[in-house]
C-alpha cells in the first residue's frame, strides 16, 4: 500500500526541518562572514542588482548586455571565492546546503520523482512503526539454518521430518515474500516453542519493510490490550493505533495463546481476522497451541475462518534456544 497520510507527513516534515536547519545555518554563516569581511555584503547586494538587470535583458531580448552583465556576476563572484578563501573558508560557505543535493531535501527529483533518499526515510519509518525494529535488524533469512532441525525426528499428522517441515516453511515464507502484493495470502504457524515461528515471521516482516510495505507486529498481549484500550477509552493514540491495524499490508500476531482469553478476546480475534480478510489484507499468526487446542480456545467459527483462508504450517523439534544457550550452538 501507498503510505498512509499521517506516515507521509511524518515524512514531510522531516524534509522541512532539514530545510529549516540548512537555512538557519546558512545565515549563520553569512552574519559571520559578513562581520568579518564587509566588502562581501557589499558583492552579494551588487550580484543581486546585476541579477535584476540580467533578467530584465533577457526579457527584452537585449543579447549583448546579457552578455555583460554574465560576466560582471562573474567578476564579483570570483572576487567573493577569493576573499573567502583569504579569509580560510570554503569557497560554499555562503551557499545553501542539503542533507540530499539530488533532491535539495524536498524528497522529490524534478518535483515528481521520489528520490531515493525519500524512499529510505519511508522504509526507516516503517521499521520504526513496525513495532519490531531492533529485531529485524539482526533477523532475516540467511540466517535461518536448517541444521538446527533433526532429521531423523517425526511427528504426529506429518510425513515430514523436522527438517523437511522446516524446509518447507522456509520455502513457504519466501513465496509469501516473493507473492506479496500481487496475491493475497495468510500465514498460521504452529508448533513447539523456539522452533522458528517467530523468527520466520521476523524474517518475512523485515524483507516487506525494505520494500516499503507496512508492517505491524504485536505479541498475542499487545494486541487484546490494545483492543481494550480501543474499546474502553477515547485516547486518540489508541484510536489511531487501532485504525492501523485494519489498514497496514501485513498484520503479524506472535505467540497466540499466551495471553488471558475470555470472551472478548475471542470475539476481537475473530472480527480482527474477519475483517482483514474482506479487505484482502494478509495476516501472519504464530502460535505453540496445537489445532484441536486453538479450536477450543477461540471457537470454532474463528478456526474455521483460518483454515479456509490461510496456508497452515506446522513446526516442530527441540528448542533452538536452548541449543543455542545451553549446548552451545550445537545443532540437531
Amino acid at each position: 500500500m501507498a503510505l498512509t497520510n499521517p506516515q507521509y507527513d511524518a515524512i514531510m516534515r522531516m524534509y522541512n526541518e532539514r530545510q529549516l536547519r540548512h537555512q538557519r545555518e546558512q545565515q549563520a554563516h553569512i552574519r559571520i562572514a559578513y562581520e568579518k569581511i564587509p566588502r562581501l555584503a557589499e558583492i552579494d547586494a551588487e550580484i543581486a542588482s546585476l541579477s535584476v538587470r540580467k533578467a530584465k535583458a533577457m526579457l527584452n531580448g537585449d543579447a549583448s548586455m546579457d552578455l555583460d552583465l554574465n560576466a560582471a556576476i562573474r567578476d564579483r563572484s570570483q572576487e567573493r571565492a577569493a576573499l573567502l578563501s583569504m579569509h580560510g573558508y570554503p569557497a560554499d560557505y555562503l551557499e545553501l546546503t542539503y542533507d540530499c543535493p539530488l533532491c535539495r531535501d524536498t524528497g522529490y527529483i524534478n518535483g515528481t520523482q521520489k528520490c531515493a533518499c525519500f524512499k529510505k526515510a519511508a522504509v526507516d519509518l516503517l521499521y520504526r512503526q513496525s513495532n519490531v525494529e531492533e529485531l529485524l535488524k539482526a533477523e532475516n533469512f540467511s540466517q535461518f539454518s536448517l541444521d538446527y532441525y533433526s532429521d531423523s525426528l517425526t511427528s504426529t499428522g506429518t510425513p515430514l521430518t523436522s527438517r523437511e517441515a522446516a524446509a518447507a516453511a522456509l520455502e513457504k515464507s519466501q513465496a509469501f515474500v516473493r507473492n506479496f502484493g500481487s496475491s493475497f495470502e495468510n500465514l498460521f504457524f504452529y508448533g513447539d516453542t523456539g522452533v522458528g515461528k517467530t523468527f520466520l515471521s521476523h524474517c518475512i516482516a523485515r524483507e516487506l519493510i525494505e520494500q516499503s510495505f507496512c508492517v505491524i507486529y504485536f505479541t498475542a498481549f499487545d494486541l487484546f490490550d490494545l483492543f481494550a484500550r480501543y474499546t474502553f477509552s477515547s485516547s486518540e493514540e489508541a484510536k489511531d493505533a487501532h485504525a492501523n491495524i485494519f489498514d497496514c499490508d501485513l498484520l503479524i500476531i506472535d505467540d497466540l495463546g499466551t495471553e488471558l482469553t475470555n470472551s472478548f478476546v475471542s470475539s476481537q480475534l475473530f472480527l480482527c481476522i474477519n475483517e482483514r480478510i474482506l479487505r484482502k489484507k494478509s495476516t501472519i499468526i504464530s502460535t505453540n497451541l496445537p489445532l484441536d487446542r486453538f479450536m477450543e480456545t477461540y471457537s470454532e467459527r474463528t478456526f474455521s475462518r483460518i483454515s479456509s483462508n490461510y496456508t497452515i504450517i506446522k513446526l516442530f523439534g527441540n528448542d533452538i534456544r536452548i541449543q543455542k544457550k545451553l549446548l552451545g550452538g550445537t545443532k540437531a
